[in-house]
């Protein structure tokens, strides 16, 4: 991969905000603007066989994700000991917002933040990019209120055959088909990833907190229900296949947890929380679900709740210590 040439003394930085094994994130300055950005300086003298691939992962499919709802890569250059990756700062992530009590959610602030990530998920699919790590602290949020997909580490491309990590993902985000091996998958993995995060913001705390792998996976059964038999029958054919017992969706069903949504919000979580990959939706499908068209309309980005603060460049450096212009839908608008 090419890496631009670029002035160092084009940055400035601030102070250090965060530290791993083999890179140090900063908060800094383009000179030139005043512009505040986050500064990744990858060690590239402590990797034997060259750079960390989630760096250079991140630099390939960063450049090849320009969205208003993807983390922008401002620019790369590197030194004689350092590979250095210029993001815009971030001030905060959406985790902080589930997590502060003293923020209510209204329905609408909820679509708001649904249609971003659903957007910026759909631009990275359409060129073949999953991004495989998705959660609410690598949701980052601007300054004017808008969402956007951050650390794409993990990412990788799809649409050929091929033989994939199914360690990847954070646990209590992760879909059932990973735990038990499954190698070939597509935009299901992400989508399914999504849904947990739906279900998190309308209950304001995880909703699939598993305390190991098992128990991730008997953490999803009891929620959801053991899966149909034609779908287990698929499972069977996976290398980690767990034999399991029948348990049956509990009293309520989904209804009784998430007692303040609607039909549409239930009606799209189940489409995403499918144990068949194959039947979740895309990104581009969910947005055209009539949860999205049905009142009340998504707020304003510059309008929706927020926490300021340094936190976004925070999680901008979370990644260190791992090492294991499409069209949208024009009529969701934002009021």
């Amino acid at each position: 991969m090419d890496i631009e040439k670029s002035d160092k003394w084009t940055y400035v930085k601030e102070r250090k905000v965060g530290e791993g094994t083999y890179a140090v994130v900063f908060l800094g300055r383009q000179k030139e603007t005043n512009r505040r950005v986050a500064i990744k300086k990858i060690k590239v003298g402590q990797f034997k066989d060259g750079i960390d691939i989630s760096a250079l992962r991140e630099i390939k499919f960063l450049r090849e994700s320009r969205h208003d709802n993807v983390i922008e890569l401002v620019d790369v250059f590197s030194t004689k000991s350092n590979l250095n990756i210029i993001l815009e700062f971030l001030d905060s992530d959406l985790e902080m917002l589930i997590k502060d009590k003293f923020i209510v959610f209204q329905p609408a602030h909820i679509k708001s933040w649904m249609v971003m990530l659903l957007r910026g998920l759909h631009h990275i699919h359409s060129r073949f990019i999953l991004h495989r790590d998705l959660k609410p602290n690598n949701l980052l949020i601007s300054s004017d209120g808008v969402l956007k997909l951050a650390d794409f580490g993990l990412s990788r491309d799809f649409g050929t055959p091929s033989h994939m990590s199914h360690q990847v993902i954070t646990r209590w985000y992760r879909p059932p088909e990973l735990f038990m091996g499954c190698r070939s998958y597509g935009t299901g993995v992400d989508m399914w990833s999504v849904g947990c995060i739906f279900a998190e913001l309308m209950l304001r705390t995880p909703y699939l907190p598993g305390e190991s792998d098992l128990d991730q996976l008997n953490v999803i059964f009891r929620a959801l229900g053991t899966p149909e038999p034609e779908v287990i029958k698929s499972m069977q054919q996976l290398p980690n296949y767990v034999e399991m017992k029948h348990i049956p969706p509990p009293n309520g069903g989904m209804e009784a947890l998430f007692s303040a949504a609607g039909h549409e919000e239930i009606d799209l979580l189940k489409m995403m929380l499918d144990y068949n990959p194959y039947r979740r939706p895309t990104a581009q499908q969910a947005l055209e679900h009539h949860y999205f068209s049905a009142l009340p309309k998504p707020t304003h980005p510059s309008l929706l709740p927020r926490k300021g603060g340094e936190e976004g460049i925070k999680h901008v450096s979370s990644d260190l210590q791992r090492q294991n212009n499409f069209p949208m839908r024009a009529n969701i608008k934002f009021v």
